[in-house]
């Protein structure tokens, strides 16, 4: 008999979603997670502390210039960073307490180690008290994913850093260098901003937020410009030195001549790459692609049987909320359901001020699959809500099919983007027209009014504006 039906190798939202809904059809599911605490990247060093900071420098930024409009005068504003941290470790902790509390629940057996596939039905787990061997009916990995370095910018954790360390920097830097425009640097090149540094974003690409259309990209690049953030784009960061009290970069633009950049702190945030390292996938026989990535099948199993993968380790966006359908959908199927994940219905956020959220595809990637589309605008400068709230930045964009006018995706730049997506989300779900958007009643006067007049666009029948 085997220990488990089902050892689940990582305890991040990827493989703490499958273990709970694994145990909810009547496995018996044990996870093993290499630190003490639960939840992974995105609750300890990720998607929540980052949260946690936008938010807090948010209401720091707002105090020192936001609220003086709305009649409120605040005098003598200051910034207690150690508290804000202490916020942020709290919101941290909280979560992760609560992923142990539902493994106790569920009755899914928590073990701290490292682990290591043996072979099919082995895992080898390595912590404290020494070495541990489960022997489970499948194994799933769930190890997510690493910060991805760069050769002529190596990480020190002091001055040349990742997201992790730009979590917890100890003080403000007077300046700071971003490298890379994706959503990990803009977000947290976003809160040192408005905590007082000066950031400069340098991007090899030449657009920022690079899987987005060109246009609402454009839109987030001016908003942030306002803010005082600097971009560089089609540059390259090609090596650094330590100084006296900082790093020198030297940064090679596309056309036009190198320079240098001395700054307090580098942030490199130039992607992600599958974290496998000492996991025994490869000597165990599992398939690999050319980007490291860990090749599986539409019921998320490798070519080696009993061996499962999902999230970051897999093909697909690197989004914490992808690797929850991943492994919901990989343990349902384990257990004789069907199922699917459609990535193209996988929401992307960017939680800058404004927010950029998007579902499906943009105009561009349209453009490239040879789609015929019609396409509708809204601007939050017309939408009441946006203007009481006083954030009239950005608009709604809506992409349809122009023969069938189904709905192929939906962009928001603007406040509250990453709540109002999920209406997007939905409506592509039931594989829904630009028209049922149109003919949908939306309460007065609420921001996803902009969602609706821009569904009226497709049609170039909009009210307001």
């Amino acid at each position: 008999m085997a220990d488990y039906d089902l050892v689940v190798i990582g305890a991040g939202p990827g493989g703490y979603t499958a273990a709970i809904r694994a145990a909810q059809l009547g496995m018996k599911v044990a996870v093993v997670e290499k630190d003490p605490a639960l939840g992974g990247t995105c609750l300890n060093v990720g998607c929540i502390p980052s949260k946690a900071l936008l938010d807090s420098s948010e209401h720091y930024h707002q105090a020192l210039h936001g609220l003086a409009a709305h009649g409120v005068k605040a005098a003598g504003v200051t910034l207690d960073l150690p508290t804000m941290m202490q916020r942020k470790e709290q919101v941290v902790r909280g979560l992760t307490q609560g992923v142990a509390g539902l493994f106790k629940k569920n009755k899914i057996a928590s073990v701290t180690g490292r682990g290591r596939i043996a072979g099919p039905g082995r895992v080898v787990v390595t912590g404290a008290a020494g070495e541990n061997t489960l022997e489970p009916s499948r194994i799933l990995i769930a190890t997510g994913s690493e910060a991805t370095p760069l050769r002529d910018l190596p990480f020190d954790g002091e001055r040349i850093v990742s997201s992790t360390e730009a979590l917890a920097l100890p003080a403000v830097p007077t300046r700071m260098l971003v490298v890379g425009a994706g959503a990990v640097g803009l977000e947290l090149g976003s809160v040192w901003r408005r905590l007082g540094a000066e950031v400069t974003v340098a991007e090899f690409l030449p657009q920022i937020v690079s899987t987005f259309d060109k246009s609402i990209a454009r839109l987030l690049q001016r908003a942030l410009e306002k803010q005082g953030m600097v971009f560089r784009l089609e540059t390259s960061a090609k090596g650094a030195e330590r100084t006296a009290d900082g790093v020198r970069v030297a940064l090679a633009p596309k056309s036009g001549e190198a320079s240098t950049i001395d700054v307090d702190v580098v942030l490199v945030a130039v992607g992600r790459r599958p974290f496998t390292q000492g996991l025994g996938a490869q000597e165990a026989g599992v398939g690999f692609d050319d980007r490291g990535r860990i090749v599986v099948n539409e019921r998320f199993e490798t070519n080696v049987p009993g061996i499962f993968a999902i999230g970051d380790c897999i093909a697909g966006p690197m989004l914490a909320h992808k690797a929850e359908e991943d492994g919901v959908v990989a343990v349902e199927m384990m257990a004789g359901q069907p199922g699917h994940v459609d990535y193209d219905r996988v929401p992307n956020v960017v939680y800058t001020s404004p927010e950029l959220a998007s579902v499906g595809i943009g105009e561009d990637e349209a453009a490239r699959r040879g789609l015929a589309v019609r396409v509708g605008t809204f601007p939050f400068t017309a939408n009441a809500r946006a203007k009481a709230l006083g954030e009239t930045e950005g608009q709604v964009k809506i992409v349809a099919d122009a023969k069938t006018d189904r709905v192929l995706g939906v962009a928001i730049l603007g406040p509250r983007a990453s709540d109002m997506i999920a209406e997007a989300t939905l409506a592509m779900e039931f594989s829904a027209s630009s028209e049922d958007i149109a003919r949908t009643v939306h309460a007065h006067p609420t921001l996803p009014e902009a969602v609706k007049e821009a569904a009226l666009a497709v049609a170039k029948r909009t009210i307001n504006i």
